[in-house]
């Protein structure tokens, strides 16, 4: 069920006092997952130069983000500005955190203002009896039991990320995300319900974002309302990056740019965009990564989130992706849209650290390239 696919990097793993070890079936994940997920000397090009550990996400861009602390750590703040808690322990559903010496003994209305919780969320703890005081002691009832909302599909998962919070699943080709019709199975929703079922975990599926069906990498899982409500915060904000490879035909000259047009949807294929004037923004920025006879492999990033954004700002410059028929793109190296999820950048929902992962390229996209390198010798 749960396959390490190429040798994908695996995420960052568990501290042993954060796993929910008190859950039936729960295979002591609490030893299995603390390994920190930014590991430098993995190509950063297929087949070129070494990154380096620290880099930023997009080519050799450092984290000069505002606010981005040492070692990539963003502070969070709590919604009243206060600096919030350390993260306490995880016992099944309630995280227990041990109140510093000026908090103990304070009353509830002091000590909460110090927690990275939304409004809605505490008061929801608060009169459900999910926030206990006691003593220098305060439970969190944060991973309470759900009910699955798909059913359960299996099937071969990679697994890149997985902590109390989050779950970062490598998409392959062909399965779509989630249902786009009634009664629809096999999505990716469904596998993660397998897996959340196999790993004694009764969990939601809530995926933060999306990509195509034929797309691959990284999809991130929120594992509890905290979460889904900081992940969504971050998506409006513009604060998880998405990076992506592309191979786009032709030869592109520019060795970076920025595609600033509004995309809409086209009026005459249901489910193909088109740029217009009358869409909505879209932006995104590129960088050649290397060059072929008539190919260029780019590196994107996103800075808004359009359906088939990628795709439809590569056409709209004469570079259509290699495969992508609906937007001009040809099938004589890919059978599929040759577009690749390289990596995610987000943040730890309650501290705030940056938290990285590294999707391996599929075997068709590195044949693809290692065929035209081939060509070009």
């Amino acid at each position: 069920m749960r396959g390490s696919g190429r040798n994908g990097p695996r995420g960052p793993e568990r501290r042993e006092s954060g796993g929910r070890g008190d859950r039936p079936n729960d295979r002591a994940r609490g030893t299995e997952r603390r390994e920190r997920q930014e590991r430098g000397g993995r190509d950063s090009r297929p087949g070129s130069r070494t990154e380096r550990p620290g880099q930023g996400a997009f080519g050799a861009r450092p984290d000069r983000r505002a606010g981005a602390a040492p070692g990539g750590r963003k502070e969070r703040k709590a919604p009243g500005g206060s600096a919030p808690l350390k993260m306490g322990r995880i016992k099944g559903e309630w995280m227990e955190i041990r109140l510093p010496e000026g908090l103990a003994g304070a009353p509830m209305q002091a000590v909460v203002k110090h927690l990275p919780l939304p409004p809605k969320l505490l008061s929801k703890l608060m009169h459900g009896k999910g926030l206990l005081l006691q003593g220098p002691q305060l439970r969190l009832h944060l991973f309470p039991r759900e009910k699955r909302d798909f059913p359960p599909d299996w099937m071969e998962l990679n697994i890149l990320y997985e902590d109390e919070f989050s779950l970062v699943v490598n998409k392959p080709a062909g399965i779509e995300v989630h249902p786009s019709e009634h009664g629809q199975r096999r999505t990716l929703a469904h596998g993660v319900s397998a897996y959340y079922e196999m790993s004694g975990q009764e969990v939601r599926i809530r995926h933060i974002h999306r990509i195509d069906k034929e797309t691959t990498g990284p999809v991130l899982y929120a594992k509890n309302e905290f979460a889904h409500y900081q992940f969504d915060k971050a998506m409006r904000e513009k604060q998880i990056e998405r990076v992506y490879l592309a191979l786009a035909e032709g030869v592109v000259k520019q060795d970076k740019g920025t595609i600033n047009k509004p995309i809409g949807q086209d009026r005459h294929h249901s489910t193909r965009r088109r740029v217009s004037e009358t869409g909505d923004a879209a932006v995104t920025h590129y960088e050649v990564v290397e060059r072929f006879a008539d190919h260029t492999l780019v590196r994107l990033r996103l800075e808004t989130g359009r359906t088939h954004q990628i795709r439809v700002h590569m056409a709209a410059i004469g570079h259509p992706l290699a495969g992508d028929g609906m937007y001009g793109g040809t099938r004589k190296v890919m059978a599929r849209q040759a577009l690749h999820g390289e990596r995610l950048i987000w943040q730890h929902p309650w501290t705030g650290e940056k938290q990285l992962v590294r999707a391996p390229l599929p075997d068709d996209f590195q044949r693809a390239l290692e065929e035209l390198r081939r060509e070009r010798r």
